[in-house]
């Protein structure tokens, strides 16, 4: 499918630049928003993705209406230098106004459901190309299976059907990987439907302790499923709980140690000293976030391994929050005794169930189940062919601790060398190089300054035109 602005993408003359997005799910639309808004050139977009669904994000698209972000309507803007653009957007929305009380202050603190925001990009994605007579976008269900660079600089784009696109710019942008993961495993139910009031499962096993797990958690409560729910996860940190009114950043001012014991004691003392002074933890939370990727930079690769051992399960408890009511509902449904939190490492699925290392035990053990659910943390797929070429090329290395592609803070991939490549990794694919580059706000910025890379680096031929 392609589709255009108000004129024909010719009409300017000259070959128009070439710019392909690989993933339209929130990652590629909001990295097309930004390019519509930045790249000044006439150019042509192709956006390739298996999934048929067009929208703000595959996730976000499949999502049911009940699922709620985690980030408060303020911060979900997608237009640089307009912060309250996504609550406007809201309050225009006579829909979603009359579902929402009217008493809340500028909605900028509420919390919206998945599809909403959904809603929301799409809006400004199709608002953003209809402004550009000089843009064509295509929308390609065909998958990728290579990406090579040639001599001249440009980028080859194999196509799963054997076909082949040239383009000048390339952006992954596809979430963890090129692939979307496994939802779910059911040993009794080749459908795959979620477990009702009519369903015959009696215990069900959530894998995971992240937002995807409370969220599966609480949608299985909704959908009538009235059994045993055991939330299975190695370390057992829950998502920790959002303030009732947003808190601001509060941090200390002073330089923070260097070494990463002394800056756990100082994170501890700085959360502390913000509730002794009538702000929150959740406060100093926010402002260590504003300089966690300076942090990370200046760690060495030991004390980064030493974090992702046995600190990143807290972190993330505590950065990925749940709206307030969400974490009261989820204590009292823990409070009731039909779901539980165990701790232990799945090491293999079985028919019935899971064989388990239960925490503090050497052995293995199966635990029985009816579902399976797998909601673990993902993390970016290295093995996919596609990615693991760009690596063996040298296209692209990976962070110093394999945990994802190496990229900078604009999204490009860099090489062995450590010098930019030409593409770009927007989003959760850079996690290793950027902490917390998997949430909205940082990646509305990062595909804004990779955008404007983009149209910095234009062909000769393009600016002499």
């Amino acid at each position: 499918m392609t589709v255009h602005g108000f004129a024909s993408p010719n009409s300017h003359g000259g070959q128009p630049l070439q710019i392909a997005i690989v993933g339209r799910g929130f990652s590629g639309l909001m990295m097309a928003i930004a390019l519509l808004k930045s790249v000044s050139q006439p150019f042509q977009l192709r956006m390739f993705d298996p999934q048929p669904i067009i929208s703000g994000g595959q996730a976000l698209a499949t999502a049911r209406s009940t699922e709620i972000l985690n980030s408060r309507a303020r911060d979900l803007s997608v237009s640089t230098g307009e912060p309250k653009d996504f609550t406007r957007w809201l309050q225009a929305n006579a829909h979603f106004r009359e579902a929402v009380s009217a008493a809340i202050p500028g909605f900028g603190q509420i919390f919206v459901p998945k599809a909403t925001f959904s809603d929301y990009v799409y809006q400004r994605f199709s608002e953003a190309l209809a402004q550009r007579t000089d843009v064509s976008v295509q929308m390609s269900n065909d998958g990728i299976s290579r990406i090579q660079r040639s001599d001249n600089g440009m980028f080859t784009l194999r196509l799963a059907d054997g076909s082949e696109a040239v383009c000048d710019t390339v952006v992954l942008a596809t979430g963890y990987g090129l692939k979307a993961p496994p939802q779910e495993t059911n040993e009794h139910d080749g459908a795959g439907a979620l477990p009702g009031s009519s369903g015959n499962a009696q215990h069900v096993v959530v894998m995971g302790n992240g937002l995807r797990a409370v969220d599966e958690v609480l949608q299985l409560r909704d959908g009538g499923f009235a059994g045993r729910i055991t939330i299975l996860s190695r370390r057992g940190f829950l998502p920790q709980p959002h303030t009732r009114m947003p808190a601001d950043a509060v941090f200390p001012s002073q330089p923070m140690p260097s070494q990463l014991r002394h800056i756990v004691r100082f994170v501890r003392n700085a959360c502390a000293e913000a509730e002794e002074n009538g702000w929150s933890w959740q406060a100093a939370m926010n402002g260590l976030r504003k300089r966690a990727r300076t942090l990370w930079a200046s760690l060495p690769p030991s004390e980064k391994r030493q974090f992702n051992r046995h600190l990143r399960a807290i972190y993330d408890s505590h950065r990925n929050r749940l709206p307030a009511d969400v974490h009261a509902r989820l204590e009292r449904e823990l409070a009731g005794g039909l779901t539980q939190l165990k701790r232990g490492t799945t090491l293999r699925h079985v028919p019935g169930g899971l064989v388990v290392r239960w925490a503090g035990q050497s052995a293995e053990e199966q635990f029985a189940a009816d579902k399976v659910i797998d909601c673990r943390c993902l993390s970016p797929d290295l093995k996919d062919p596609v990615i693991a070429e760009l690596l063996s090329a040298g296209l692209a290395t990976t962070d110093e601790l394999g945990l994802g592609l190496a990229v900078n803070p604009a999204g490009e991939l860099l090489t062995p060398r450590g010098r930019p490549a030409g593409l770009f990794a927007i989003g959760p694919l850079g996690l290793g190089s950027l902490p917390d580059i998997d949430l909205v706000p940082e990646i509305v910025t990062q595909a804004y300054a990779a955008a404007t890379l983009v149209n910095a680096q234009l062909r000769p031929q393009l600016q002499a035109g």
